[in-house]
């Protein structure tokens, strides 16, 4: 064959702007060709086409480049239909909680009242096999069941490999760096969490801390009247303040900017980091195309950054959010379409308040939008929790009005308090229980932890096609013609 002629390296150049569809068929043409593709071809692809996951992560590192790509284009595949397994994590809460949730490549955290329920993430050597989660164990955070003692934040920090550390906010103001201990085997009942695992941050006084952040070895956490902390993941840290002087919900902490949610007439403000240094004046105003001409008030409840895999790149430039107003909005800090005026704000960057580049809403539930999140098929979707009928919606960025919701395993009259989105996976949590739904192939009924009760008894629908899920009502937001 004449192309087999050309020197190896030039193919292997080639192979990097190949899809899945024309390495399969590349593949299929020779001996030499096969042994190009298996060799560069599919690590070729998963470099450029990067799928950002936790609970698969163990089992990625066994599988070959081959399964990784198998598995990552049917769970694509299961996206676009949409086709998934809708399945709660454990049987139904005694009490209506706000549950915040947590993760790392090891395990993910649910964080209800003063527990911290522990769910790890198993590794499947057969890439047919879906990794399982399986529950592990439960923690306490305080003795005795106080209103004032709830979790009211939980973020996950590297610490080694451990997956052990995390950073935990209350409703009484208190911050603390907890390390987890072990979960001993046979262990009946919830582990509680002795003093010489805690190191307390005093940075909120008596104030709920809404939400914590991290990237890399920086935290920002955030208390309900709006005093933001910026400090390390260190021992006795200190902080340095920023006032926003509002009712405050959320952050988002990259390595350029900390973006803060709050109740304002500018509740979106991004501050920039310059070498460890929180700037104590906003760079930036995100706003919504409607305060030029009729300002009001508003909340961001939910932020994050850019879907991984996005048209627009992976940038820390762009920025996710969930709006009280339902809308989900997405801000590029390059871009010009800016307002040089908000009525009522007397002081803002010189450079004006940033407009949306997108925005997005579900148009028959019109409810405040309460966590975000992006991965998904492609690393290209945003997903976000809703204020109301368990709801979670769902955006693909490259088709954006084709978006559609689907209701949460038991259809719970509550919010979808927090969510996290991976390629293959969404987690979230509803006032009575933590739940995923799973797009990727090979989930067997071992895959989830085994529910306590009988379906009926959970207020659980009939089982779906695959006897694994349970039946959820899902619907598209295209509205007819």
């Amino acid at each position: 064959m004449a192309a087999e002629k050309l020197p190896s390296d030039i193919w292997i150049s080639v192979l990097r702007y190949l899809s899945v569809e024309d390495l399969a068929r590349l593949s299929q043409t020779s001996h030499y060709f096969r042994s190009l593709v298996d060799d560069y071809g599919w690590k070729a692809y998963l470099k450029t086409n990067p799928r950002h996951t936790w609970s698969l992560a163990k089992s990625l590192q066994s599988w070959s480049p081959y399964d990784q790509v198998r598995y990552h284009t049917i769970a694509d595949r299961n996206w676009s239909l949409p086709s998934f397994i809708a399945r709660p994590l454990a049987s139904r809460w005694a009490g209506k909680f706000q549950p915040v949730l947590a993760i790392n490549s090891s395990r993910l955290l649910v964080a209800a009242a003063n527990h911290i329920y522990s769910y790890t993430f198993g590794r499947s050597g057969d890439s047919r096999l879906a990794p399982s989660i399986q529950f592990e164990c439960a923690y306490t955070t305080n003795k005795v069941l106080q209103a004032t003692r709830d979790i009211t934040s939980i973020e996950c920090v590297p610490d080694g490999g451990y997956d052990r550390t995390v950073y935990v906010g209350y409703a009484d103001g208190s911050l603390e760096r907890v390390v987890l201990p072990a979960c001993k085997a046979g262990q009946e009942g919830p582990i509680h969490i002795e003093p010489s695992y805690r190191e307390k941050r005093p940075f909120h006084g008596a104030e709920a801390v809404e939400s914590i952040s991290s990237c890399g070895d920086r935290m920002l956490s955030l208390s309900s009247n709006g005093r933001a902390a910026f400090f390390t993941n260190s021992t006795n840290p200190s902080a340095q303040f920023i006032e926003l002087r509002a009712r405050s919900w959320a952050t988002h902490l990259s390595h350029r900017h900390a973006v803060l949610g709050a109740s304002s007439l500018t509740p979106l403000m991004v501050h920039s980091i310059h070498e460890s240094h929180l700037s104590q004046q906003p760079s930036h105003i995100l706003t919504n195309s409607t305060h030029d001409d009729h300002p009001r008030a508003s909340a961001v409840y939910g932020i994050c950054g850019t879907p991984p895999s996005a048209p627009w790149g992976a940038s820390e430039q762009v920025i996710i959010s969930g709006w009280y107003d339902g809308v989900v909005n997405v801000h590029d800090l390059r871009s010009s379409r800016r307002a040089h005026r908000i009525p009522g704000v007397s002081s803002f960057p010189a450079g004006g308040a940033l407009y949306p580049v997108m925005s997005m809403c579900d148009p028959w539930l019109p409810e405040p939008v309460y966590s975000v999140s992006t991965g998904g098929g492609g690393s290209c979707h945003i997903a976000v929790g809703t204020a109301r009928h368990s709801v979670v919606a769902f955006w693909d960025v490259r088709a954006p009005n084709k978006g559609w919701s689907v209701h949460a395993p038991g259809n719970d009259p509550s919010p979808v308090y927090s969510i996290k989105l991976e390629s293959s996976r969404l987690f979230g949590a509803t006032q009575s229980r933590p739940f995923v739904l799973d797009f990727g192939p090979g989930v067997r009924e071992e895959t989830y932890p085994k529910l306590t009760k009988s379906p009926r008894e959970d207020g659980l629908k009939r089982r779906d096609s695959s006897g694994v899920g349970f039946y959820v009502t899902r619907y598209g937001h295209s509205r007819p013609q």
